[in-house]
């Protein structure tokens, strides 16, 4: 077995209207920030993960992501994975 970091991005689907991305927009602007906008707020998650290779890793936190750690109904994500050596 090998030793494996699992980095893991979540965000809200393009049609999904991210309220707390919308909050910080409108603070932001009332500090004269106009230049910012769309702002969209996630998720960022890093695990550890015992696998025989990359493959089977990624295989595993995907199914980890769409079972619990994201929610396919209204998140996207996107998983990198690394090995870790010593």
């Amino acid at each position: 077995m090998k030793l494996f970091k699992a980095s893991i991005k979540i965000t809200l689907r393009e049609n999904i209207l991210d309220v707390q991305g919308k909050t910080v927009e409108n603070a932001l602007h009332s500090l004269e920030y106009n230049d910012i906008n769309q702002i969209r707020i996630g998720k960022y998650v890093e695990l550890n993960i015992n696998a025989e290779n990359e493959n089977s890793a990624l295989e595993r936190v995907n199914k980890a992501c769409e079972q619990l750690i994201a929610n396919p109904i209204i998140e996207d994500y996107f998983v990198t994975i690394k090995e870790i050596t010593n």
